[in-house]
């Protein structure tokens, strides 16, 4: 195994548009979750276009290893955005001109996180309480970038007395924004409740750029129903893609006809193991034990006996004990079935509408948006 991931510089060569549509649903930016194994798996399963963690304009400033390291890529990673977090107009403007000379070319700027350790900074969500602040950061960025290659991620406001994603939006398309995605909650709500779609449907009707879907999209069910109801350009998949990476090949099916069906445990088996090959090929294996013992209880955290499987894997020490250890969990499991309907729910089947963090310790921990 390779003792460390790759660096590729230049980045892999852009296209010069984003492919955007109904057909062509994205991989959201997952802090801690969407690296250089998993977009790989979510593109091998159809995602049209695959957006990084989030990345500290700041943490680029200072030279940061570990910031680094969240932008290294291969050739086959690409349409690729860059999504960066700060609030400092100056640092960001840099940061994409800095990104650019090392071959990227498409950016986005998260005004959705509502983190704490984000939030703090001025950054994420907390972007929202100083509209013109915001504004001078997009104007950095969009200067710096070729024309339309910069996108914003925004959620309706810090909280429902405070609702001010529409006029940012429109200041935003005035100032040459590529795109914008909304997450139709605001930052108070967090995950909780449901997704407000009406607001995404009024994004399409107010702006003049694409609007890309977000928020409450756990199946390929919920992304076309999404689009159907708002009329968005296209639907970015987050905590539905990192429990079932083929949501992205589930969600072209069914806009072909194709009804959402269960998931065999031999394919559950099948992507686990290619995840668990993506993470060995491009670390250690210690690395990857560490990333797999909370990335397996993911996909399979709706069958009975998740929380024993999770200790075995906390246990366990290599590579070869952890696939064992899967195998026996799976024998004899039918499988994950999907939901048929906006409860998430269809007879028998496991709930696959929300995404916790581990119970243990033993992998990573880390926010979304």
């Amino acid at each position: 195994m390779k003792s460390s991931w790759p660096r590729v510089e230049p980045a892999p060569q852009q296209p010069e548009r984003l492919p955007i549509g109904w057909d062509k649903p994205w991989l959201a930016p997952l802090a801690g979750y969407s690296d250089l194994p998993f977009r790989t798996l979510c593109r091998e399963e159809g995602a049209a276009c695959c957006v990084t963690e989030m990345v500290s304009a700041k943490g680029l400033w200072y030279d940061g290893l570990n910031t680094w390291k969240v932008l290294e890529t291969v050739p086959w990673d690409t349409p690729l955005v860059v999504q960066l977090f700060g609030a400092e107009a100056d640092c960001l403007g840099w940061a994409v001109r800095r990104l650019r000379e090392k071959g990227f070319a498409w950016f986005d700027l998260n005004m959705g996180c509502s983190v704490p350790k984000v939030a703090r900074q001025g950054a994420g969500s907390a972007m929202l309480r100083d509209p013109d602040n915001a504004l001078a950061c997009a104007r950095a960025m969009i200067a710096a970038a070729l024309p339309g290659h910069v996108s914003f991620k925004l959620r309706l406001g810090v909280s429902r007395d405070a609702v001010n994603w529409l006029d940012l939006a429109l200041r935003l398309e005035d100032a040459g924004a590529g795109l914008v995605t909304l997450h139709p909650r605001t930052a108070q709500e967090g995950f909780g409740g449901r997704a407000h779609w009406e607001a995404i449907a009024e994004a399409k009707r107010r702006l003049g750029i694409p609007v890309l879907a977000s928020g409450d999209l756990f199946t390929a069910e919920d992304g076309v129903r999404c689009l159907k109801e708002t009329g968005a350009d296209g639907v970015m998949y987050a905590r539905g893609a990192l429990t079932r990476p083929s949501v992205f090949r589930e969600h072209q099916a069914l806009l072909g006809g194709e009804p959402a069906g269960e998931i065999p445990a031999g394919e559950l088996r099948r992507l686990i193991r290619r995840h668990m090959e993506l993470i060995g090929s491009f670390g250690s294996e210690d690395n990857a034990l560490y990333r797999l013992r909370s990335i397996v209880p993911r996909y399979v955290r709706s069958l009975p006996g998740v929380r024993l499987l999770r200790q075995k894997l906390c246990a366990c020490r290599s590579l070869d004990e952890l696939d064992g250890i899967l195998d026996s969990f799976l024998a004899g499991s039918p499988g994950l079935s999907g939901p048929s309907g906006p409860s998430g729910m269809s007879g028998g089947a496991v709930r696959l509408d929300k995404f916790d963090p581990p119970e243990t310790s033993c992998g990573p921990d880390a926010p979304m948006d």
